[in-house]
């Protein structure tokens, strides 16, 4: 069974984009491969620095995985920070790793330019730790974002530096990105992103969740006249949740005229309530047995050392490192 590997940053209440672009993609490849999915605690350092910030975003990103459905009887779930090998092999890799093969990090080219990220050391080496995660535990795939891909293939540019130099040690990983992943719109068009301030969280409750939906932006057509459901937002992420007779009725009335979009957004706030009830029942259950949630969390990370240590025990021979010279 082939390996898969991603690592998921506690930044914040999950949304539409978010389940549709990761979550639901990780939960159901569950099934299929062996899975490895950790809480990415130490890249969010670049930029929460807000300690309880930190552990309350991390909790709510382990309830949000497991509220939706990831089994940790089938998928090694931990803390990246619970596995003091990251760090460990970041360090190795700085040292093979060409300083300008991160200047041209997407990533840190746009700190640069936007200015929306303060350019630390840290931000800096962010595709080397990235580098050190995906290497420590050999996964054949790592299930990544378009605009993610560059740190795969900085991952397999470092793995060849390192083996070139040291000999065959890592596997080179292969970046999956799903065909199906479409981009999720926003309430005001663009991209679906927790930085534009766009979103439509999937575990808000439903005055929020009502006042989210409400919000998303529509053209002038007048109530009368028929709506184009190629172009309306509201129809499109109804679309996602909705039957082939429920689609097919909803642009029925759309083409028709004489409907509006104030009751194509309730019927659209409907189907994200029914869609997302028993999952949000569920974190509800789950935020209320936190002996579950650190066993969970325990249990994964002593699964996750096991490969980790393995993996170090390979590199640390590799460069020269012993614990007793002969």
């Amino acid at each position: 069974m082939k390996r898969i590997l991603s690592g998921v940053q506690p930044s914040g209440n999950p949304h539409l984009g978010n389940y549709f672009g990761a979550m639901k993609h990780h939960i159901e490849m569950q099934d299929k491969y062996e899975s490895f999915i950790f809480i990415a605690d130490y890249h969010a350092l670049t930029t929460v620095r807000d300690p309880e910030k930190m552990k309350t975003s991390t909790l709510h990103l382990v309830l949000d995985y497991l509220a939706l459905g990831l089994d940790p009887k089938k998928t090694v779930f931990f803390k990246q920070s619970d596995i003091y090998e990251h760090t460990q092999l970041k360090w190795i890799l700085d040292c093979v790793t060409p300083h300008g093969l991160l200047e041209r990090a997407h990533a840190w080219k746009d700190a640069l330019e936007k200015g929306k990220k303060e350019p630390t050391a840290g931000l800096f080496g962010y595709p080397v730790l990235m580098a050190a995660d995906i290497l420590l535990y050999s996964p054949d795939l790592v299930p990544v974002g378009k605009d993610q891909k560059q740190h795969v293939e900085i991952a397999r540019d470092i793995a060849i530096k390192f083996n070139s130099i040291f000999g065959e040690t890592f596997k080179l990983p292969e970046p999956y990105i799903p065909e199906e992943s479409a981009t999720i719109k926003g309430t005001d068009g663009q991209k679906m992103s927790k930085s534009y301030g766009n979103v439509i969280e999937i575990f808000a409750d439903d005055k929020d969740l009502k006042k989210q939906v409400m919000s998303i932006q529509t053209d002038s057509t007048p109530l009368e006249q028929p709506k184009d459901t190629n172009t309306c937002n509201v129809f499109y992420l109804y679309t996602l949740f909705a039957s082939d007779s429920e689609i097919k009725d909803l642009k029925n009335k759309y083409e028709s005229g004489g409907f509006g979009y104030g009751e194509a957004k309730k019927l659209l706030l409907e189907k994200l309530i029914e869609f997302f009830g028993p999952y949000r029942e569920k974190r509800i259950e789950l935020a209320n047995n936190l002996d579950y949630i650190n066993k969970v969390l325990k249990d994964g990370a002593q699964k996750a050392k096991e490969e980790s240590e393995k993996m170090m025990e390979k590199v640390r021979k590799a460069v020269g490192y012993v614990n007793n010279f002969v």
